[in-house]
């Protein structure tokens, strides 16, 4: 079976890495909107009894990256393709998950049945929100881990008096897969979300005094939740020399502002979502095109992700 691989326009450059590390084209479409902003995809290349990825993650704005997903499989299956599968490196619409007040969607759930509609046969995601999505949908849904990735990139930053640091107790498995990895202690602070942009923590779990911080989270959204990490270490008597790691830079509202204020030595992003040119801030990033194109690799193959997926 011949395969072929896809961009959306929510991360072109990642695509286009990962099709570089397949020895593969990208293949072509067409994507712009009508005057009445309805979205236009039409596929120029045949797809006829191929095996198609599309990578396009779900990250700002999540509706129009979602439905231009959407309309790109909806395209390649009419179009013959064999086997459909959503490459999705951020799963937008992760955090609600739940209700939380009552009267609210379980979002989640319904982008992954709108994933099922579309005729997707699988979903491939990097470092979900929380890995119960994986039960909100009937196709199966492969998760990788950027953790080993981010690791090796912060490894030249790395001091004896680290600290691994969850932001919150969503982060804890999170921490401790960086733990283990860099052998240092962990630590974890106590949060609470005031609102979706302001969180305040309310203490640190664990000996930090004297100790370095190396925060590490899924995503970076507004910022607050690593702002209020900070405060609290430092409390707590951390020094304030601090890295950060996150899979998903989404960067939004105040979040530049908000890191640039912090005593941040360095922060490691991983480039599942499209990343602002020329960042006012000491980022490095490490690719996930290599994790992404060996994925594709042995699914294509038929072959097991044990090795690069996440287990927590």
């Amino acid at each position: 079976m011949n395969i072929s691989l896809f961009s959306g326009s929510a991360n072109p450059r990642l695509a286009e890495a990962v099709a570089c590390c397949l020895g593969l084209p990208v293949s072509s479409c067409h994507i712009a909107r009508f005057p009445d902003g309805e979205q236009h995809i039409e596929v120029l290349d045949s797809v006829r009894g191929h095996d198609v990825y599309i990578v396009q993650p779900t990250s700002p704005p999540a509706d129009g990256h979602l439905l231009e997903l959407l309309l790109l499989a909806d395209a390649c299956r009419r179009a013959g393709a064999e086997r459909l599968t959503a490459v999705i490196p951020y799963f937008g619409y992760a955090r609600q998950d739940r209700r939380a007040r009552g009267r609210e969607p379980v979002a989640a759930r319904l982008v992954a049945d709108l994933i099922e509609t579309a005729g997707l046969d699988r979903v491939v995601a990097v470092d979900l929100h929380t890995s119960a999505i994986e039960g909100f949908f009937r196709i199966p849904l492969e998760h990788l881990t950027a953790v080993p990735v981010l690791a090796e990139a912060i490894r030249p930053w790395r001091l004896p008096h680290n600290v691994v640091v969850a932001p919150d107790l969503g982060a804890s498995k999170l921490a401790e897969r960086y733990a283990a990895l860099l052998d240092l202690p962990i630590a974890i602070v106590r949060k609470t979300r005031v609102s979706g942009e302001e969180v305040t923590a309310t203490g640190v779990t664990g000996d930090v005094r004297g100790c370095a911080p190396l925060i590490v989270d899924d995503m970076i959204s507004t910022g607050g939740t690593i702002a209020a990490a900070v405060e609290a270490l430092v409390q707590a008597g951390a020094v304030p020399d601090v890295v950060v790691a996150a899979t998903h830079a989404l960067l939004a509202g105040p979040a530049i502002e908000r890191l640039r204020a912090l005593p941040v030595r360095q922060i490691v992003l991983a480039d599942t979502v499209a990343l602002p040119a020329d960042l006012p801030l000491p980022v490095q990033t490490a690719s996930v095109a290599p994790l992404v194109a060996d994925a594709i690799g042995r699914l294509h193959r038929d072959e097991s992700l044990s090795e690069l997926m996440s287990h927590g």
